[in-house]
């Protein structure tokens, strides 16, 4: 087996690798599109690693993809691994080829979403020194059909957020809302972040109007709206673009508060009466930092699924995330802890039987 990047001649490779595991159902629509992964390799914008047979055979991919080539955060993303090569922790070999080469270019750190269908994906990036950030409800579109995850329930799924950290960064200061202080503190504290928690004594004055960036994902069908500056507005802005998204039949919201703004310190009571919960913290270029996400399901009930965690600050976190879930008057019905992973040990699951 080697290991190397992919070439901008031969993006049409993971084209094949997505149709191996997914068939015409994988979400991230560009994928598809050869010339489009040919043009984002090209430009500095992916880094696309495989690895194959010495015949050639392709057995897996990991990709790391960057808004512009000088980024120092990436999205790790297109985790591939082909049906024959499963079970012999390639999938871990190469994201570490990746990692290294990310570390060699002086990026801080890479995020990502993993699938909590399974912890398999997970437990590579745990492996690697990666951390989980947070949890999205419903995340996944039913209509995505992995061959990796036989045998799940039937409805949309939930990811985990990671964070990988490669270096220490710059420290900042960051707010967060009074309510979610101690789980923005643990989390920030376990990836290593040079960052502080600041507070301030009095709520800053806002300007009338919010600033704010929306993207909805058709293949998602997921929006998520950032809020750069936070305004007097901010609810009812929310409120609305909730509303005209719901009705567009947009499943799931998701919406992200910059912690560098003093600010968010003291709006996240007044979105909490939309009922917008915990997701996690994480990078998002659109706000040039870290942000806090809350989240918000369009139609709950129609996600039934457990899910899946892999370490036991993952359990933690997802308790949060549910915990607040409640707290919000959404009902979460559960079922017994179910089975162990191999070898014997817990499998960390918390079957959700319904969210509504």
């Amino acid at each position: 087996m080697q290991i190397r990047l992919l070439a901008p001649s031969e993006s049409a490779r993971l084209g094949d690798a997505v149709r191996a595991v997914y068939g015409e159902t994988y979400p991230v629509l560009w994928t598809y599109d050869a010339d489009e992964v040919a043009r984002r390799i090209s430009a500095g914008l992916l880094i696309s690693a495989i690895a194959e047979t010495a015949e050639g055979e392709l057995l897996c991919h990991s990709g790391l993809s960057l808004n512009a080539p000088d980024d120092v955060i990436g999205h790790g993303g297109q985790a591939l691994t082909l049906p024959a090569a499963r079970g012999r922790h390639i999938f871990t070999t190469v994201k570490r080829y990746l990692v290294d080469w990310a570390t060699k270019l002086g990026l801080v750190g890479m995020y990502s979403e993993a699938t909590a269908a399974h912890p398999y994906s997970q437990e590579a990036l745990l492996h690697l020194g990666g951390h989980e950030t947070g949890f999205m409800i419903g995340f996944i579109p039913d209509s995505v059909d992995n061959n990796a995850a036989a045998g799940s329930a039937v409805g949309r799924q939930s990811a985990a957020l990671f964070f990988l950290r490669m270096r220490p960064g710059k420290e900042r200061l960051l707010y967060a809302p009074h309510r979610h202080r101690q789980i923005v503190h643990d989390t920030i504290e376990i990836c290593g972040s040079p960052s502080r928690l600041a507070e301030v004594s009095a709520r800053p004055d806002l300007p009338p109007t919010t600033q704010l960036h929306i993207e909805n994902d058709p293949g998602d069908n997921v929006a998520v709206v950032t809020v750069s500056q936070p305004g007097d507005d901010l609810t009812s802005r929310v409120d609305g673009e909730r509303s005209r998204l719901f009705a567009q039949g947009v499943d799931a919201l998701y919406v992200d508060l910059p912690l560098d703004r003093p600010e968010s310190e003291h709006v996240g009571d007044a979105l909490e009466e939309l009922s917008l919960t915990y997701s996690g913290v994480f990078p998002n270029n659109q706000a040039a930092g870290d942000v806090l996400r809350l989240q918000c399901l369009r139609n709950a009930t129609a996600w039934c699924h457990d899910v899946a965690v892999a370490s036991p600050h993952g359990a933690a976190l997802l308790e949060y995330v549910i915990a607040d879930m409640e707290a919000a008057g959404q009902a979460v019905a559960r079922t017994p802890a179910q089975g162990a992973a191999g070898g014997g040990s817990p499998d960390n699951s918390v079957p959700l039987v319904a969210v509504r």
